[in-house]
């Protein structure tokens, strides 16, 4: 068990290395990076509560805030790789699920709107980004490799390969799953932002004819 949790410290470390270009050495991304470190607190406490520890889990995970600004109910489930980059006010619901290899920003909320003990929280696929203060609200499914862009806030769920930004969130592309290549929807809001820069363009080279 003991070398279990080591080889799991290791690769968090190493993943942090690898994805971020200001960690400059193992040592300084174990002792400063407090989204690894909420990590590391919310092991213990997941493992406390599936052996009904409860209230010693929920002490962890409130330890855990206390210190690092990143608040994980022990009955969340989080994936192996997973990295919570500065974390400063990351919230996982109690049943969320984080699948492997996502990675979360500061400010983003895993969050639910129902009070009865039901599955009430968002789940997320494998390697999703989700940028800083995005909020994904309720039991909604979050596809393998979907980005979701910084201040999105997501309350439906979203296919495999897609790009959602907004509020409401909504799709923007979906990468293709035959070609990779990226395929580019409809986005309404957009359109008419166009229309009225062309109007205005069109407005302007008309009174400047006029005043000629």
């Amino acid at each position: 068990m003991f070398l279990k949790c080591v080889k799991l410290m290791r690769e968090d470390v190493a993943l942090a290395r690898e994805i971020d270009p200001a960690a400059r050495s193992a040592l300084e991304v174990g002792l400063t990076y407090s989204g690894i470190h909420a990590i590391w607190f919310h092991r213990i406490a997941h493992f406390l509560y599936l052996a009904d520890f409860f209230l010693i889990a929920r002490i962890f995970s409130q330890l855990s805030r206390l210190l690092t600004g990143v608040e994980i109910h022990p009955a969340a489930q989080i994936g192996r790789g997973v990295f919570i980059d500065h974390g400063m006010g990351v919230v996982i619901g109690e049943t969320a699920v984080v699948g492997q290899g996502c990675h979360l920003y500061q400010g983003v909320t895993l969050g639910g709107t129902s009070t009865r003990h039901e599955k009430r929280h968002p789940t997320l696929g494998r390697d999703v980004t989700v940028g800083a203060g995005a909020k994904i609200i309720g039991a909604v499914k979050i596809g393998n490799n979907v980005r979701i862009g910084a201040g999105s806030v997501v309350i439906t769920s979203v296919p495999d390969g897609a790009t959602v930004v907004g509020v409401p969130g909504h799709i923007t592309s979906v990468v293709g799953i035959s070609n990779e290549t990226i395929e580019r929807l409809p986005d309404p809001e957009w359109e008419r932002l166009e229309a009225v820069e062309a109007r205005i363009k069109d407005i302007e080279e008309f009174i400047a004819k006029t005043e000629e």
